[in-house]
């Protein structure tokens, strides 16, 4: 049965996926802040979202907008937790109002990072910056406002569109004979696609089986450091016959005190995936899969 969705944040990476992996299941009003007249999604003046969710009149919403610059979030907090939390909040009331189901994503950085057990959905939050308290005041809100949601917490991600840390790491390994990257952060590169093509089949799964409703973590399969990320990134372009000027013991380990961020980054990422696959009977390809085929799909191998 043909269903009418309305995605907001449609040129973002995951927005950009979500496009192409919702198609197939009905009309897709597809919005952004730059969006024309009736169609513009602008976060930064949320209460103007209730007019354009009641002129599309969804059976879905699926917000992929979000303030996602950690850093610069620390120095602009009402921005960060306007677009984080309000706007989803205004999203979460027409929903309820509209008996629309609500799609939002959120992050393993609403996690404190200690231990380095993979946490569940259920485990205490305990956030280390702006961007972490924004994104888990976006989730209190959207489950006091009792509309149906799905809140799929992810890690890490990434697309073959725009800028990227695998695009960045050969970038500078074409440049530089020595490269310093943090090995204490642990987590698992997730690729905008997956977190898509999850959304898709969650959504489809909830119109008959709405009980399933509530928060998961949707994360692909593994885990690696970001030293192992960007180790595996240059090993596949090296074996790919990418020119780099780095040499083989040119990529070095550090710990993240080395690196001076605004925001503090939670060590340990892991997010468990258990419940995600016993509800859906969804089984999140490794990590390594994913990253490779993004870099063959942007360099052409």
């Amino acid at each position: 049965m043909s269903i009418r969705i309305l995605l907001l944040g449609k040129n973002g990476q995951v927005g950009w996926e979500l496009q192409r992996a919702l198609a197939p299941l009905g009309e897709l009003v597809a919005c952004d802040f730059d969006s024309p007249g009736e169609l513009r999604a602008d976060f930064t003046q949320p209460e103007t979202l209730r007019a354009l969710v009641w002129r599309v009149q969804p059976v879905v919403i699926v917000n992929a907008a979000a303030h996602t610059a950690v850093d610069k979030a620390e120095a602009e907090p009402d921005l960060a937790h306007q677009l984080n939390a309000t706007a989803p909040a205004v999203l979460a009331d027409e929903a309820e109002a509209c008996g629309a189901l609500l799609v939002h994503y959120s992050t393993d950085y609403v996690f404190d990072g200690s231990g380095v057990e993979a946490r569940e959905e259920d485990d205490a939050t305990g956030p280390l910056n702006v961007y972490g308290r924004s994104k888990l005041e976006g989730e209190r809100l959207i489950r006091m406002s009792g509309c149906q949601h799905l809140i799929l917490r992810t890690s890490w991600v990434y697309a073959a569109r725009g800028g990227n840390f695998a695009r960045t790491m050969l970038r500078l390994a074409a440049e530089r004979e020595e490269m310093k990257v943090v090995n204490d952060q642990i987590g698992a590169p997730t690729g905008a696609d997956l977190l898509a093509d999850v959304t898709a089949h969650a959504v489809m799964r909830l119109r008959a089986t709405p009980e399933l409703a509530g928060t998961y973590h949707c994360v692909a399969g593994g885990e690696a450091s970001w030293f192992d990320y960007a180790r595996h990134v240059i090993e596949w372009a090296r074996a790919a016959g990418v020119a780099l000027k780095l040499p083989p013991d040119g990529l070095l380990p550090v710990a993240s005190s080395e690196f001076r961020t605004a925001a503090a980054r939670p060590l340990n990422s892991r997010l468990s995936t258990r419940k995600l696959r016993e509800a859906f009977g969804l089984v999140p390809p490794l990590w390594t899969a994913g990253v490779e085929r993004m870099l063959a799909e942007a360099y052409g191998r």
